[in-house]
Parts: C-alpha cells; structure tokens; sequence
C-alpha cells in the first residue's frame, strides 16, 4: 500500500469516533471510502511542495492586486524590493523568488503570502522614518515565509476542510435514515448541529491556521534577519512603537485583527530578547536614503 493511502486510511481510522454520534459508521465509511475520496484524504495529509507554494502565492497575489494596486511610482518599488531582497538573502530560503510591492492604500499593514511574496501598504511606508524601520517590518514578513507560517496554515485549512466535509456527509446519511429528512426545520437543526461538530474539530483535532505565537516567531526571528542584513536591530521595534501609538481607526483597523497581538504584547515579548537588540543597535538606521525616496511619493 502506498504511503499516501495508508496515511489517508489511517486518519479516517483515527477520526472514527468522532462519526460515531451518527450512527450507521460502517455504512457511512463503506460508501466513503472511494478512491476518490482517498486521494482527497491523501492531498489533505501530503506537505505543501515548493513548487506548489509558489504557484499558491502566485495566485494569491494575483486576486490581492486585482483588489488593491501596486503604487505607481518605479523609484519607492524598486526602493523596497532592494532592501527586501538584500534582507531576504539572510534567510535559510534564498532561492524562492522573492518580490516585494508597496501597495496603494492608506490603511497601515503589511503581509506576506506563500513563495516569497510580500506586500506592505502605502500608509505603513508613509508612518516609518528610516531604512532600517522598513527592513525591520518587510524582515518580519521574511520570517513568515522563511518559517513557512503560511504553507502550515494552508495545509491546516486542508484539513479542516476535509472535516467539515467529513461531518456534514456523515449529518447527511443519518437524516436521510429518517423520516424527517425533507422537513426544512430538522434539515437547519442538523446542518447546524454538523456546523457544531466542525467548529468543534477547527478547535479541537486541527490547529488554528494563524496564532499568535507566529507572530512572535516572526518577530524574533525578523530581528536577527534585519541585524543580519546590518541594519540596526531596533528598527522593527521602532515601527511597532508607532503603531502601538495608533488606533484602530487610524490603522485601518489592521492592527485590531483577533489572530494578532496588540503591539504593546509584541514589544514585550521582544524585550526578553534584548541581548541579541543590543549586540546589534549601533548598526545603521539609514534615515536620509529612506527620507530621500519618500520625498518623491505623492
């Protein structure tokens, strides 16, 4: 048996009992167990290739972009994919092809999407003061990519989707047992009683694709790539400081997402590094560079 479908029919031999509330498993499993079905199992479990990343990325940018526009302005986008690249060489993943975009819109924020893709908004590069500000922030989208957070959270949502597609048919066949199937009030009490056992297994059997630890991970991580890259070490400390001061209005509401720390949570955490902030502080802030390609922004 392959590996892929002895894992598939492994995880479908672990998740048994959370089916077992439905009664009928071995029915539910005999009409289940299709090839098909196998090969979506298998997908779910079989780790994101590189290629296969980068594709996802490309995709991803592509609708982010058709959304929201790079600025039109060659000099800032050059600028930025200079410091970018020169951070993203300090990284353990040199060879994904690394881009990096400022995209027009006020509101504050930065991220990045699989295969070396990073994007950071107008009205984050306009609230920096210096080079080293911007490597700080665009090192920390580095460390994301370098981590791969996002390919995890990719394949994490594989997986509960598979779940909730597991659930649902599994609520399905045992309404369609009864006699009350086409009574449209019981139909809404178990699509929600499924909607239950999903929520449940998100929680539960599967990680949460994004967590706020990552975003500590990416911070610490983001330091030492910026340092590396021989920008001074507090320059994400100083960005994250102006937006500590900013409200969520301010910010677009980017810095209020649930799945992320406040800012303040951030820099206490980064102050348990502070050996490694230190070694590095006096290495440059390059303010006059960043101030002299700002000046040419509208």
């Amino acid at each position: 048996m392959k590996i892929r479908t002895f894992v598939a029919v492994s995880l479908l031999a672990v998740t048994a009992p959370a089916f077992a509330q439905f009664g009928g498993l071995g029915d539910f499993v005999k009409k289940n167990l299709t090839a098909d079905n196998l090969k979506k199992v298998a997908d779910a479990v079989t780790p994101m290739s590189e290629s296969e990343e980068i594709d996802a990325g490309a995709g991803i940018s592509a609708m982010i972009l058709g959304a929201s526009p790079l600025v039109v302005n060659d000099e800032l986008q050059r600028y930025v994919n200079r410091v970018g690249r020169w951070v993203s060489l300090q990284s353990a993943r040199t060879d994904l092809p690394w881009e990096f975009g400022v995209i027009d819109s006020p509101s504050v924020n930065a991220f990045a999407v699989p295969g070396g893709k990073i994007f950071v908004t107008l009205g984050l590069v306009r609230k920096l003061k210096s080079e080293s500000e911007l490597a700080g922030v665009l090192a920390h989208e580095v460390a994301h990519v370098s981590l791969k957070h996002q390919v995890k959270a990719i394949e994490n949502a594989k997986l509960s989707a598979l779940g909730q597609s597991a659930v649902q048919a599994a609520a399905d066949a045992k309404l369609a047992q009864t006699n009350l199937g086409s009574t449209p009030i019981v139909g809404n009490l178990a699509s929600a009683a499924a909607g239950m056992g999903i929520e449940a297994m998100k929680n539960g059997l599967f990680l949460r694709p994004l967590d706020r630890s990552l975003e500590y991970d990416a911070d610490r991580l983001g330091v030492v790539l910026a340092a590396r890259a021989g920008y001074d070490s507090y320059g994400l400390i100083a960005a994250l400081q102006i937006l500590a001061t900013m409200t969520p209005d301010e910010a677009g509401g980017s810095i209020s997402m649930s799945t992320h720390p406040t800012p303040n949570d951030r820099l206490a955490e980064l102050e348990k590094f502070t050996a490694t902030l230190d070694k590095y502080a006096n290495q440059p802030q390059v303010g006059e560079r960043f101030t002299k390609v700002m000046a040419g922004v509208k």
